[in-house]
């Protein structure tokens, strides 16, 4: 699944290690995440989203076809 993980991150000025701090993972998930290896749970997703402020459609682009 695309995400916009990595541009909200350097948007904020954060590192992968400092976003992982926040969100209690690893930075090895941060940059699965970042390139689209890996779908993060309901509950990350969850914490990603409120993190930035923003809705889980925001920053997961799920295709529709």
């Amino acid at each position: 699944m695309k995400n916009r993980l990595e541009e909200l991150r350097k948007t904020r000025g954060l590192t992968q290690e400092e976003l992982a701090d926040r969100l209690e993972v690893s930075r090895q998930t941060i940059i699965s995440l970042e390139n689209g290896r890996y779908n993060p749970s309901l509950i990350l997703a969850f914490k990603i989203a409120k993190l930035f402020g923003l809705s889980i459609e925001e920053v997961f682009l799920y295709p529709e076809e």
